[in-house]
């Protein structure tokens, strides 16, 4: 798979690096910042381009990955789609539902494969626990939590788009949760009910929530709680909880810490001790989940299929997210 880069930051550095390892030529590249942009393709060996259409329409692409910010995902996409071109995209896909449902349409009626990342799904510990759930191990689900309390210095908020609504679409939930949020939504189910609260700009000067807590209540009958926040010092490795019927399971980073099910005699878990994870650095998480997901992408790009973590999945935890900030403004319960 030939791949077309769109922005050059940080994520797309980690990127640009799994490629390389799954031996996918990155060809060409696009920033806002020519400078920037030139050198990082002199970096990974590709060619730098002014223009999103030149990535897009570039004839030796075969995925467009798009790097950007949030709030600037949705042409980037369109003008892959109309070029017959595979799109992944990275967490959230985007700002607004509205938004992500334009970019589903778009790459639906083109007929090209629109991916979001969501690489913990990829993860031992997640991939072990959905197999796990599937065969009833757990028994009927009761409560199933995330919570991610991390820290975020104040010079990770210092470029003013950081933690705002227009640009990133909100705070740690949106940015830093939302793979919790994709994570219980795929294992525990769509969501019924939601009510949450926030602190916005506890500790950072943003405009957005620095912390929020929601309680959840799933279609299934259990219940749950989210936290999110990037403003608890030092930053601890984020949790996802599972209780059952029949047991618990715990994954802490991108461990799985405790297995404590009844009579279990299925597939042995994967248990494991230290954890990677963002909880303080952004950049301290494992490559590994990335370039599985990348390589299923890929697979579902030749087969011409559905990907795995589709837009509509993408979606889905935007959704739980779009109901968590609306339940915040309106100090309601929000029902999806």
């Amino acid at each position: 798979m030939r791949i077309g880069l769109i922005g050059t930051g940080a994520i797309a550095r980690l990127h640009a690096s799994v490629y390389a390892t799954l031996g996918f030529p990155l060809r060409v590249c696009t920033d806002i910042a020519p400078d920037k942009g030139r050198g990082f393709a002199a970096e990974f060996g590709a060619e730098f381009v002014e223009r999103i259409e030149d990535v897009c329409r570039h004839p030796d692409v075969d995925i467009v990955d798009v790097c950007t910010f949030p709030d600037v995902r949705l042409q980037p996409v369109e003008l892959a789609a109309a070029a017959g071109k595979a799109v992944q995209v990275q967490k959230p896909m985007a700002i607004d539902l509205a938004t992500a449902r334009k970019m589903i349409d778009a790459t639906s009626r083109a007929g090209v494969p629109l991916g979001v990342v969501s690489q913990h799904r990829y993860d031992d510990a997640f991939s072990f626990l959905a197999r796990a759930i599937r065969e009833g191990r757990l028994g009927k689900l009761i409560q199933c939590d995330a919570y991610v309390k991390w820290f975020r210095s104040a010079e990770y908020y210092a470029r003013p788009i950081k933690g705002s609504w227009k640009v990133e679409g909100g705070g740690a939930l949106i940015n830093q949760a939302i793979h919790q949020v994709d994570l219980l939504r795929w294992l525990a189910g769509p969501v019924k009910e939601i009510f949450a609260v926030w602190q916005l700009g506890a500790l950072h000067r943003i405009e957005s929530e620095d912390v929020v807590t929601a309680v959840l209540q799933y279609a299934n009958g259990a219940t749950g709680v989210i936290q999110a926040s990037t403003a608890l010092w030092p930053g601890y490795p984020e949790r996802v909880e599972l209780h059952g019927t029949r047991g618990t399971a715990i994954v802490t980073g991108d461990r799985l810490t405790t297995w404590d099910v009844q009579d279990d005699a299925g597939e042995a878990p994967p248990l494991a001790g230290a954890a990677k994870s963002g909880a303080s650095d952004p950049m301290a998480i494992s490559l590994e989940p990335f370039e599985r997901q990348f390589r299923e992408f890929a697979e579902a790009v030749r087969g011409r299929t559905r990907p795995p973590i589709s837009g509509e999945e993408g979606y889905q935890a935007l959704e739980v997210v779009d109901a968590i900030y609306r339940s915040c403004r309106e100090r309601a319960v929000v029902r999806l």
